[in-house]
């Protein structure tokens, strides 16, 4: 029995084969269709992608149009071509305004963007892409089923943004070694905590914003190391202001000692 089921698994196949390579070179457009529908039910969507890609400029304009670019649109995405799939969805969403396929459609393609969303640490491009289709999507539909996605997805995007902001401002702040490069870290990190306000690395930059500061007054002429000195101190009070209980508290308290022993020759004067 085992030996029969076999054969009869390679006979089909073989025929599957054959009725595919027969209908790659077929000219007739309803058997391609027949086919290629199949190769997508099957879970076969590269086979059937390549018959849909033949089969997309006779069917253009034509009432059967509508599910062979749906599933056409569908293949790229499911084989993970999402660069076309994102331009197929938007065109079929855009073809066919009146069809039911067409939330999805959308939103499908703002998830493909989505997809191509690379790390934090590359060129974002691609996220910025993706938030901004993923709004358009979420300001059209508002009631979607969608919805719920489409909202994780802008947060785990607006996450990568943020943390690739504060990973650039903290690299001021890392490489710095002079007062002019001191005084680029404070503004960076200043930068992107106004930019920011609610953001899970405000106590780091807080600090490195303080660190910055007591560098620079620490390493500043004698002309303006006075003002510096108080400058970086009202940036550690914003710090304990902001949480007391700081994990850079015990450094941050280091600091002000320093900063306070510094300021004790002014006092004298």
């Amino acid at each position: 029995m085992g030996k029969v089921l076999s054969f009869l698994l390679i006979v089909l196949f073989f025929a599957s084969c054959s009725e595919y390579q027969k209908a790659l070179k077929s000219e007739d457009v309803a058997v391609k269709a027949k086919v290629a529908n199949e190769m997508y039910e099957n879970g076969k969507y590269s086979k059937a992608l390549r018959l849909y890609e033949q089969l997309a400029p006779a069917y253009k304009g034509k009432p059967q149009a509508e599910r062979i670019f749906y599933f056409y649109s569908k293949s790229y995405y499911l084989t993970k071509q999402y660069y076309l799939a994102a331009y197929q969805f938007e065109n079929f969403a855009a073809s066919y305004p009146k069809s039911e396929k067409r939330e999805e459609a959308s939103f499908l393609a703002a998830e493909c963007y989505y997809r191509l969303s690379p790390r934090f640490s590359l060129d974002q491009v691609d996220t910025d892409k993706a938030l901004t289709k993923l709004q358009k999507f979420i300001d059209l539909y508002p009631n979607s089923e969608y919805l719920p996605k489409a909202n994780e997805y802008v947060k785990e995007l607006t996450d990568k943004l943020e943390e690739k902001a504060f990973k650039i401002a903290k690299q001021y702040h890392d490489i710095a070694d002079y007062r002019f490069e001191y005084a680029t870290a404070i503004k960076a990190l200043d930068n992107f905590i106004l930019d920011y306000p609610g953001t899970k690395y405000k106590e780091e930059a807080m600090y490195y914003k303080f660190d910055s500061a007591y560098k620079l007054a620490m390493n500043s002429i004698p002309s303006k190391k006075e003002e510096r000195l108080n400058v970086a101190k009202t940036y550690y009070n914003s710090l304990m202001k902001f949480k007391a209980d700081s994990a850079f508290k015990d450094k941050a308290d280091d600091k002000l000692a320093m900063i306070d022993k510094e300021l004790q020759q002014y006092s004298k004067q």
